[in-house]
């Protein structure tokens, strides 16, 4: 299971230009309503705010003229990322790691991190390993073969697969999308 997830990681690192930034919003699909849910629960942070940046940049990956100022979108995704210090619920740090994927995913967009692909990739996964860890479903020794890090694997594996292959036209970039909510769970199984 190990040499996969190098693989994987290898494989995302291969990823260039607009098809890095669909692989990370794909994957950002799945982390996002983690974040969502933790607003909810908390009243705190600012679901549509991230909702509407990662739109945007799916806007821009369809349409590549669509214009929208990066700084502003990271500055808002900032302010929304919640402080651990604030909270005591295991919520938050699902809802921080969707949050840094997405200011990765803008500063790859804004040509400022070229692995960050590679960043929302660890983030996703580890964002599965830190909530079965924290729910003791798994332990360190049996985490990489739970079925939900299995999954996340699978998924990703999926996304590269399709993303690997594809020409560019915006209907990639749709079913780049739809593939990744295919499931109807976040990555660390929430229903969609």
């Amino acid at each position: 299971m190990a040499k996969q997830k190098l693989n994987t990681f290898g494989r995302v690192r291969a990823l260039e230009g607009w098809k890095a930034l669909a692989f990370g919003a794909a994957l950002l699909e799945r982390m996002l309503p983690n974040y969502t849910l933790f607003c909810e629960l908390t009243e705190s942070g600012d679901a549509q705010a991230l909702r509407n940046c990662l739109n945007l940049v799916w806007e821009s990956l369809k349409s590549p003229k669509s214009k929208f100022n990066v700084g502003v979108q990271l500055e808002k995704v900032e302010v929304a990322t919640p402080d651990t210090s604030e909270f005591d619920n295991y919520g938050v740090y699902p809802a921080i790691d969707a949050a840094i994927g997405l200011a990765c995913l803008l500063n790859l967009l804004a040509g400022d991190d070229p692995q960050g692909a590679v960043v929302i990739s660890k983030l996703s996964q580890g964002s599965v390993e830190a909530y079965l860890l924290a729910t003791e479903e798994a332990s360190d020794e049996t985490v990489k073969t739970h079925p939900l890090m299995e999954f996340e694997v699978e998924v990703q594996n999926e996304l590269l697969d399709f993303v690997e292959q594809a020409k560019y036209p915006a209907k990639a970039v749709d079913e780049m999308k739809q593939l990744a909510l295919e499931a109807g769970i976040s990555n660390i199984g929430l229903e969609l």
